[in-house]
C-alpha cells in the first residue's frame, strides 16, 4: 500500500509574510499560522490550546499571493509535512517541521471580506516543490511549478 503526506490546516497569520528569493531566483514566502484547539478540561474549566506551524510557499504562488498574508488575516492552507535539518552559523544542528504548501486560500477573517482564493495555482500545471536540506535559505535553484505529466506520459 501507498503513503499519504499531507496536511490541512485553517488559521490566523501571526505575522506578515515574509518574501525571499533562491539563487536562482525562485519565490520563496514563509509564514506562522495558529490553530486553536478549545475544550473543557476534567475540571470542568474551558481551555484552549494554541499550536504554531510555519508554511513554506514557492514560486509564482509566492509572488502573487505575498501581499495579502498580513497578521490576523485567516487562511486555508493544504500542503505536504516536510523535515529540513541544517548546521546553522554557530554551528549547532537545527531541525525545522514545516507545511510545504500546494494550495493557500484567503479567508474572511480578521479584516478579510468573505471567502476568496487568492492566487491559486492553477491545478493541472503546479507540481509539489520541495525544500532542500543544504541549509539555512540557500534552497535549490530548480525548486518551482513545472509542468504536470499529460495522458501520453503516463505509460498505463
Amino acid at each position: 500500500m501507498g503513503s499519504v503526506n499531507k496536511a490541512i490546516l485553517v488559521g490566523n497569520l501571526g505575522r506578515d509574510a515574509e518574501m525571499r528569493f533562491t539563487t536562482g531566483g525562485t519565490a520563496v514566502a514563509t509564514v506562522s499560522i495558529a490553530t486553536t484547539d478549545h475544550f473543557t478540561d476534567r475540571d470542568g474549566q474551558k481551555r484552549e490550546d494554541t499550536q504554531w506551524h510555519r508554511i513554506v510557499i514557492w514560486g509564482k504562488t509566492a509572488e502573487a499571493i505575498q501581499p495579502y498574508l498580513t497578521k490576523g488575516k485567516q487562511i486555508y492552507v493544504e500542503g505536504k509535512i516536510q523535515t529540513r535539518e541544517w548546521t546553522d552559523k554557530e554551528g549547532k544542528q537545527v531541525k525545522t517541521t514545516e507545511i510545504r504548501a500546494d494550495r493557500v486560500v484567503l479567508l474572511g477573517g480578521a479584516g478579510g471580506g468573505g471567502e476568496r482564493t487568492a492566487a491559486r495555482p492553477q491545478r493541472d500545471r503546479f507540481a509539489s516543490t520541495g525544500a532542500g536540506s543544504s541549509g539555512g535559505s540557500d534552497m535549490p535553484d530548480d525548486m518551482g511549478p513545472v509542468d504536470a505529466p499529460n495522458d501520453d506520459d503516463i505509460p498505463f
